[in-house]
């Protein structure tokens, strides 16, 4: 397990498109709006806590159901292809239910809105690939991000505008449709 910046900054480029943290202002104020108050340390400490564990016993969980590493990076590419087209395009493909917004800041803030079903399926399909600490790394540093847009989130949506959140949305979404390409593409040649 050495630390490999190529593997981090691949590692974190990727966690950072998935969580889209910037993207998810509106929702966020959104959130903020309807409870009142989104706890920033609570909200980035659980969602890391879901992050890592995940990365250390994930795997586990996966062969214990019987399904091995590539088949479940192939299923995460799809997952975030969807992501993807869903910031590209702008069309709603997945639903958050955020019936229960009393305990706001671990749902839906947390989980799923930043450690989601995507987050997780990436953490796995990144295992397929990358070293261990430098997942470890990228996930810490991506929560720094989001403990920082969870704190200044209203400079930050009056700082970048609603413009300014859709162009880093669109961005982010065709960077994260090429990673899916590219993990499907790498992963699905161990399946044939």
């Amino acid at each position: 397990m050495t630390l490999d910046y190529t593997e981090l900054f691949k590692s974190t480029m990727v966690l950072f498109a998935v969580i889209d943290i910037v993207g998810s202002i509106p929702i966020l104020m959104d959130v903020k709006r309807k409870s009142g108050n989104i706890h920033p340390g609570r909200a980035t400490f659980v969602a890391m806590g879901i992050m890592l564990a995940f990365l250390f016993i994930g795997e586990g969980i996966i062969t214990f159901l019987g399904v091995d590493v590539n088949s479940f990076a192939v299923a995460g590419s799809f997952v975030l292809f969807f992501m993807a087209l869903e910031m590209v395009l702008g069309i709603e493909l997945f639903k958050n239910d955020a019936a229960s917004m009393k305990a706001a800041t671990v749902v839906p803030v947390a989980f799923p809105l930043i450690a989601g079903a995507g987050s997780m399926t990436s953490i796995i399909s990144l295992r397929a690939e990358f070293a261990q600490l430098n997942i470890m790394i990228a996930i810490i540093i991506n929560m720094f991000l989001v403990f920082l847009v969870l704190k200044y989130l209203g400079i930050l949506e009056k700082f970048l505008g609603e413009g300014g959140i859709a162009i880093l949305r669109k961005v982010f979404g065709i960077i994260l449709l090429a990673i899916a390409v590219k993990l499907f593409a790498s992963n699905v040649k161990h399946l044939i």
